[in-house]
């Protein structure tokens, strides 16, 4: 008989666990709302200094996490030919096909 077919969390990573966000929106929006408002007070008092060093320190934690990130792993087998997403796309091949000579 056929197999059943896994549920999607079943197929993901093991690594991947799902998050419980949802118990707590309001966390998000509070966060939200009060980096909102230190980038407004220190606007409105015009600290520029501050709001150098939170900028630097925004995107600084912004690149050491994608620096951290472990972008490069898949499940897809090192073996296989890759294409460019342009040539993907648009269904042709980014290399010449061979033909041969007769």
């Amino acid at each position: 008989m056929h197999k059943p077919a896994l549920p999607l969390l079943r197929t993901m990573s093991q690594r991947i666990q799902p998050t419980k966000n949802k118990k707590r929106p309001w966390l998000t929006y509070a966060w939200i709302f009060g980096l909102a408002a230190v980038v407004f007070v220190l606007i409105y008092k015009e600290w520029t200094e501050y709001l150098y060093v939170l900028a630097t320190l925004g995107v600084t934690a912004l690149l050491v996490i994608v620096a951290t990130a472990d972008l490069g792993s898949s499940d897809v087998s090192s073996g296989s030919a890759l294409t460019d997403a342009q040539a993907a796309s648009s269904g042709v091949g980014s290399s010449v096909p061979k033909t041969s000579r007769k």
